[in-house]
């Protein structure tokens, strides 16, 4: 059995961030994570963003304004996930790697509860020739171990039985059939 544990969204590169000031709307912004990284934001310059959460970032931007406002109080919320719906697949050690014969091999956005269904829905499920049954799921946060995965059981039988977590950094390999 494969269990991914309750993962936070993490920012990535390209994501729109709106930052609320509490009480001065004159610091409150919306702001683009640079493909670095990194954030500017009025009197707060170049703080890493990508690969954190929102709440840790909140609490870093007020760090960084209590040298100018008295208590400050920072709300961050993710506006547009670029992982989901533009060309960015958010911070890429995240992402899940699918090849071999999936209709549409490519590197998906990790989002929380996400499993082995979502991923074969967003890249269109397997080809004609591929062997579902025989195809490997390559944990990489286990340091590499391998488990089986049923995907012709999920796709065609539709036995959810077959549907298995996955976790950021996940890669799916979908062998091809020999007959």
């Amino acid at each position: 059995m494969v269990d991914a544990p309750n993962l936070r969204y993490k920012i990535g590169p390209l994501d729109t961030l709106s930052i609320v000031v509490w009480r001065n709307p004159e610091l409150s912004s919306t702001v683009t994570v640079r493909p670095d990284g990194f954030i500017s934001t009025p009197l707060v310059e170049d703080v890493q963003a990508a690969g954190r959460s929102p709440a840790d970032l909140s609490r870093e931007v007020e760090k960084a304004l209590a040298k100018y406002i008295r208590d400050p109080v920072v709300s961050i919320v993710v506006g547009g996930l670029q992982g989901i719906s533009g060309g960015f697949q958010g911070v890429f050690s995240d992402q899940i790697r699918i090849v071999g014969e999936a209709a549409k091999p490519q590197a998906v956005p990790y989002r929380q509860d996400m499993t082995i269904l979502d991923v074969m829905i967003q890249v269109g499920g397997v080809t004609d020739f591929a062997d579902g049954n025989a195809a490997v799921l390559i944990r990489g946060t286990e340091g590499g171990k391998q488990y089986s995965v049923r995907l012709r059981d999920l796709l065609k039988r539709g036995d959810i039985s077959a549907n298995v977590a996955v976790m950021p950094g996940d890669i799916i390999i979908v062998p091809q059939s020999w007959f």
